[in-house]
């Protein structure tokens, strides 16, 4: 369980029984809070919407569905939040979305074949395709081919000077025999997207992650620019170093080598303290698959990439070197980021425990908050988390098999995290009443966990259950009430 929260183990037929409570209670409390700043009676020990209000009228949205808040470690249901859904027609393919969020509000997905995105929380949306062949200096062949369309799948961010870095992957194409890698870039200062046809050295094989190594860079023979995207291989991560794509213009991508998990480089000591970083810090968190985060002063860092646990860094000259922290020390988990408080976040998983850890010195000191599924869940299937400094916000989402085999999709907002880590609720996003697994020959599959935060507070997170047979995800509409001042 939770630090901070009490109670043991909880048996399997009270895990069963509370699920189907909260399935009924779902139907139950279905359209509860349309039109009300003051949701249903709370049935928990406290009421967990007070002070909330929505941002956006349920009533305005096709599909916005109730979702159960509660605690599941102290077996108790507190009440409803309503979420806007949406499905793998607004970005998304058969098996998973990708999601970001930009500090001008947009939510975008490159989950499917383009860059798909909405400018008003999911009431309207747009997908960019190329309409030209030529241009940029790039011969662009058509990514798809007719029969194979809804194949390609990508990867988006924010850089940090609010350009949209994203790759597009075309698994199928027939002219050339083998798959196709096309930059796209949102250029926020002509506000217009560009594209360009990659053909990597090898076959790419699966769905990229992505990230920025912040500038100015001066990269050599991989050129300048305020920034540089780097771009790996999912099948490149996990089954072999295998290096990546870099770009300094986010169109030509060229081979970037990484160096051997075993090397011996030259050490650098990085100072990850910083306090009061831009509002554009709440958006540059790639996927936590690419295992690294961008350094406010410049470079990108990876925990724990070499052997024995010994951190890597990549400077503004595309340079690689080990790395320590001020204090001598290697971040706790290759998963961390910061946000626009300076705060570094790191989160790990050890089995069904998930760790989040938090340092406001660059990581000399850390305060710490458990969550323990032990009892609960017989596997944690995925995992993602996201915060937002200017709201004070960290949001935890995990994907678990519960002990009776239905996987259950749920999020954890930590709000204040500057005063406490212990969460203030629990979503339970969907019904929780379907088995899927990641992985291609899967008749169900959610392949990878995905979500943000938006400039105004608000959480989108994908998840999965029987009312849809492709993952969905949900933007939240009932949110914190502005405080007085503010």
């Amino acid at each position: 369980m939770m630090s901070g929260h009490k109670g043991a183990s909880i048996p399997r037929v009270v895990i069963r029984s509370v699920l189907i409570t909260l399935i009924i209670l779902t139907q139950l409390f279905a359209g509860c809070l349309a039109g009300d700043d003051s949701p249903i009676d709370s049935t928990g020990p406290y009421d967990w919407s007070a002070g909330f209000a929505y941002i956006d009228d349920p009533l305005t949205h096709e599909d916005a569905r109730d979702f159960v808040v509660g605690d599941i470690f102290a077996n108790e249901t507190w009440g409803n939040s309503s979420w806007a859904v949406f499905g793998n027609e607004h970005g998304g393919n058969c098996c998973e979305h990708y999601l970001a969020a930009t500090k001008e509000g947009w939510i975008v997905n490159f989950g499917g074949e383009y860059p798909t995105w909405t400018e008003d929380r999911g009431h309207t949306w747009q997908e960019w395709q190329p309409t030209v062949l030529a241009q940029f200096g790039c011969l662009n062949p058509k990514p798809t081919v007719p029969g194979q369309e809804g194949l390609g799948e990508g990867s988006i961010v924010q850089a940090t000077n609010g350009d949209l870095i994203s790759m597009g992957w075309f698994p199928y194409p027939s002219t050339s025999g083998a798959d196709q890698f096309y930059a796209f870039l949102y250029d926020a200062e002509d506000e217009e997207w560009k594209w360009c046809y990659n053909r990597p050295p090898e076959a790419f094989y699966d769905r990229s992650w992505q990230v920025e190594v912040v500038g100015p860079i001066s990269g050599g023979i991989y050129g300048s620019g305020p920034w540089a995207s780097i771009v790996i291989s999912n099948f490149w991560h996990q089954v072999a170093n295998r290096g990546g794509q870099i770009s300094t213009d986010g169109l030509n991508y060229q081979n970037f080598e990484f160096p051997d998990r075993d090397a011996n480089l030259g050490l650098e000591t990085v100072d990850l303290e910083f306090s009061d970083l831009g509002e554009e810090w709440d958006f540059t968190k790639p996927h936590k698959e690419m295992r690294a985060f961008p350094v406010p002063s410049g470079g990108l860092y990876f925990p724990s990439y070499f052997d024995g646990g010994i951190d890597a860094y990549l400077d503004v000259n595309l340079n690689w070197f080990a790395a320590e922290t001020t204090n001598g020390s290697s971040l706790p988990s290759e998963y961390c980021s910061f946000d626009s408080s300076g705060a570094l976040h790191c989160v790990k998983r050890e089995g069904l425990i998930i760790t989040h850890q938090l340092s406001w010195d660059g990581g000399e000191n850390w305060e710490n908050q458990t969550y323990n599924m032990s009892g609960i869940a017989a596997d944690i299937e995925e995992w993602e988390f996201h915060t937002n400094g200017m709201h004070d916000l960290f949001v935890l989402n995990v994907r678990y098999q519960s002990a009776d085999g239905p996987d259950v999709d749920v999020a954890w907002h930590v709000r204040d995290y500057s005063q406490s880590l212990e969460p203030d609720h629990m979503t339970f996003l969907g019904q929780g009443d379907l088995d899927s697994t990641s992985g291609a020959g899967n008749d169900i599959r959610f392949d990878f966990a995905s979500m943000g935060i938006l400039p105004d507070g608000g959480a989108f997170i994908a998840y999965h259950d029987s009312t849809d047979p492709d993952p969905l995800f949900g933007v939240e509409l009932l949110l914190p009430k502005p405080q007085v001042g503010n």
